[in-house]
């Protein structure tokens, strides 16, 4: 999925529950701020690797998780970026790719090495495009009822 859905999914699920909005958002957006870098540097072949690996990150976020109620919300919304590209490979017909929750112990057989950009132009039309769409008219009508919700209160 693209990056500005993942932190918006983030903001919404903020909205059904009790966790800190900023640290769902800062946990949603961490899969890509880790690994986007270490693949355009050339560190990774790949753009989903250490941010996006199930494994490292159940490691890695247990602590952060019994630390405190904002860590539990940067490690809620870190999954759910995990959990939405991992449908968004399914959905395009691609479940092998999403052997990258595995990672380093699994590589993905053929995973498509495009670089961010060059994958906005690619993902147009997917299947998983669409789904993205939804998302975003989901967020849009959440926003609309909450600001006539306000927009009632004051009058």
């Amino acid at each position: 999925m693209l990056f500005p859905t993942h932190l918006a999914a983030a903001g919404l699920f903020s909205r059904a529950s009790d966790l800190s909005p900023l640290w769902l958002v800062i946990g949603a957006a961490m899969p890509d701020l880790v690994d986007k870098p270490l693949g355009l540097f050339g560190i990774t072949t790949l753009f989903h690797s250490v941010g996006h690996a199930g494994l490292v990150v159940v490691v890695a976020l247990v602590p952060i998780v019994l630390s405190s109620r904002g860590g539990l919300a940067l490690a809620t919304g870190w999954v759910s970026h995990l959990v939405l590209d991992a449908v968004h490979v399914i959905v395009n017909g691609r479940a092998s790719d999403a052997l990258f929750l595995f990672w380093p112990v699994v590589r993905p057989p053929d995973p498509p090495a495009i670089p961010p950009g060059s994958f906005f132009w690619y993902y147009l039309g997917t299947p998983s495009f669409y789904l993205e769409l939804l998302i975003w008219g989901i967020l849009g009508t959440v926003a609309v009822r909450i600001a006539r919700h306000r927009l009632e209160r004051t009058d």
